[in-house]
């Protein structure tokens, strides 16, 4: 049996729909094939996670998952037991009209010479009508299982949307991504599965060789020289809308700072600009000499309160 998904997801049974979501990211990102190329135990848990998204993350499949568990509403009677005159517990809705009932019920009497009701033998026929007849004697034909297929679109496509073709099986699909679409989203498309089913298709997101994404946030790591660092820079950066920006990059930066663009993420969200110095070596004596004299003028102590200090 598969581990309880708010254990997958390292939650608890009551977290908010962010706390799940927030998980989900942080999980998905850690065991995604793309930062784990060839690991075939990161592959395995990166599927848990996403199946265990799949379920907590829909409000009605969480509803049906915290009451049933594993086994589905099938599985048993819920908490209210057995109720006459309406829905057969644990059947997902099946109703018995009178007069089927009284059928079952002239059935069971006839057989048992007055004795008392046998509720297991009367179940279980009830169960058996619901197979050949529907509530009001039409016969009624079980919808096919959906089927779950993994589709990888473009990065721009999921931040910007927009239409990628798909083919499935023997079929082509023109599938409409939504503007922020996020890694594992599942959409679900009625009867484009064969035989008629609903497709189900969980999204991954092809790495982009220059942002790397954050919710609706982005990252662009933007390499700077030593002097730039130094004494600031006025540069140019892309956006994911297309646009170039030109930005100012504050005197006396260090590697990893950050700088906002406010609105120029995804669906509202922002860009962060992650800065990378890049230091030239000594080329020659004279530079070498010129670098010391710099530094005994601008004295540091970087590693000063560092935790291994």
């Amino acid at each position: 049996m598969p581990r309880d998904y708010y254990e997958v997801l390292g939650v608890n049974r009551d977290a908010s729909d962010d706390q799940i979501k927030k998980a989900y990211r942080s999980l998905a990102r850690k065991y995604h094939p793309d930062r784990n190329p060839g690991d075939k135990q990161a592959e395995a848990q990166f599927k848990e996670v996403q199946d265990a998204y799949d379920v907590l993350s829909d409000k009605s499949k969480r509803e049906q998952y915290d009451r049933f568990g594993f086994a589905g509403p099938r599985a048993g009677p819920g908490p209210g037991g057995f109720h006459w005159g309406g829905n057969f517990p644990g059947d997902g809705g099946f109703q018995v009209d009178p007069a089927q009932a009284e059928e079952i019920f002239s059935q069971i009497f006839g057989n048992m010479g007055g004795g008392g009701v046998n509720l297991n033998d009367l179940l279980g026929r009830a169960a058996g009508a619901r197979g050949r007849t529907g509530g009001r004697g039409r016969t009624r034909r079980e919808a096919p299982p959906p089927a779950a297929v993994d589709v990888t679109i473009p990065f721009e496509t999921a931040a910007k949307g927009g239409t990628v073709t798909l083919r499935v099986g023997e079929k082509t699909i023109d599938l409409k991504v939504p503007a922020g679409t996020e890694e594992g989203k599942v959409m679900r498309l009625a009867g484009q599965a064969p035989g008629g089913a609903d497709l189900h298709l969980r999204v991954h997101l092809e790495a982009d060789p220059h942002f790397r994404r954050d919710g609706n946030d982005l990252i662009l790591t933007v390499p700077i020289t030593l002097l730039e660092a130094v004494l600031g820079a006025k540069i140019d950066v892309p956006t994911i809308q297309g646009k170039k920006l030109s930005v100012k990059v504050p005197p006396g930066t260090s590697s990893g700072a950050r700088l906002r663009l406010r609105g120029f993420g995804v669906s509202g969200g922002d860009q962060y600009l992650e800065f990378k110095i890049v230091a030239p070596p000594a080329a020659d004596e004279r530079s070498r000499e010129l670098i010391e004299e710099f530094a005994r003028r601008n004295p540091q102590e970087v590693r000063t309160g560092a935790p291994w200090t």
